[in-house]
């Protein structure tokens, strides 16, 4: 049995939601359409590419990995194809950018429409992830570039270098060192730590405590970085942050005090990312040039 290049897309969308149902959605056909093409694909390939997991969908498995990395090679210079025709752009297709929940709302859009304006015939799908989804999206071909922080990821992963920044304080205004013109590790540690819950997030800060000798006590962690800034903004501790949004200011209006470390600390690496034993498509080879030119020309969590 031949397969077919609807067949493939229809692959690779499954992967990329983990759903047959929302892969239908988002490519406004119908779910037995979609059904019967990944059961087709099985058929020829003569194994299984799927394998439901209760309470979350359906999972890839080894060999499902492999096809829809080789079925997204296919696409990607079949459209690659296309694009010799036109004479809008030599790049065209579809991009997935999957991004660090914390980093998304910062960056994705203005590097999108900047990359848009180089590239128009690409299509940018985006999506939140954490460190630990971002890395299995990755992997299983579901996500073409990952934009995060160098932080969890495995050895085979690569690592293009966007930006670097150093940590800072976070202050509710008033507080006894809010006044300081920088303020140190043991400074804080002197005071309660709210932490995010993200797994490499917090082991992180706690780790640049502990690499000054310091043990911090954690008084709480929260499930985002606004909750963060907002429980310290209302008095309810400290915490240590690479991210500062424009304007300190929390989400329910009360002000941050943001202050430089003193302690010769090492460099957090905002990155885009790939799992090197996939081959990149055109459209992502041309998003880490605009992504590198775009960090390049403007200013990054500056006060």
């Amino acid at each position: 049995m031949k397969l077919t290049l609807t067949q493939l897309r229809y692959l690779v969308a499954v992967a990329r939601y983990g759903s047959v149902t929302m892969a239908a959605r988002a490519l406004n056909v119908s779910q037995p359409s979609i059904s019967v093409a990944i059961d087709n694909v099985e058929d020829a390939l003569g194994q299984k590419l799927f394998v439901r997991q209760r309470g979350s969908g359906i999972a890839l498995t080894s060999f499902g990995r492999s096809a829809v990395a080789k079925a997204r090679q296919v696409l990607a210079e079949a459209d690659e194809l296309v694009g010799l025709g036109s004479r809008e752009a030599d790049v065209a297709g579809e991009l997935v950018l999957g991004c660090f929940e914390d980093l998304a709302p910062y960056f994705a859009p203005a590097l999108i429409r900047s990359f848009s304006e180089r590239c128009p015939s690409v299509t940018v799908i985006v999506r939140d992830e954490t460190f630990e989804t971002l890395g299995r999206r990755l992997a299983d071909s579901a996500v073409d570039l990952g934009l995060t922080y160098d932080l969890g990821l495995p050895a085979h992963f690569a690592r293009i270098l966007l930006h670097e920044l150093r940590p800072h304080a976070l202050l509710p205004a008033g507080h006894v060192l809010a006044d300081k013109r920088t303020v140190s590790l043991a400074d804080l540690a002197a005071h309660p730590l709210i932490t995010t819950d993200q797994p490499h997030s917090w082991q992180h800060m706690l780790d640049l405590f502990l690499s000054r000798g310091l043990s911090p006590v954690a008084r709480s962690s929260t499930s985002s970085f606004e909750l963060q800034r907002s429980m310290v903004a209302n008095g309810f501790g400290v915490a240590v942050s690479y991210t500062r949004p424009h304007g300190d200011m929390s989400y329910d209006g009360l002000p941050l005090v943001c202050k430089p470390l003193s302690d010769p600390l090492p460099m957090q690496r905002i990155i885009l990312t790939h799992d090197t034993r996939q081959r990149l498509p055109k459209a992502a080879l041309a998003f880490i040039e605009a992504a590198k030119a775009w960090f390049a020309s403007h200013d990054v969590f500056t006060a």
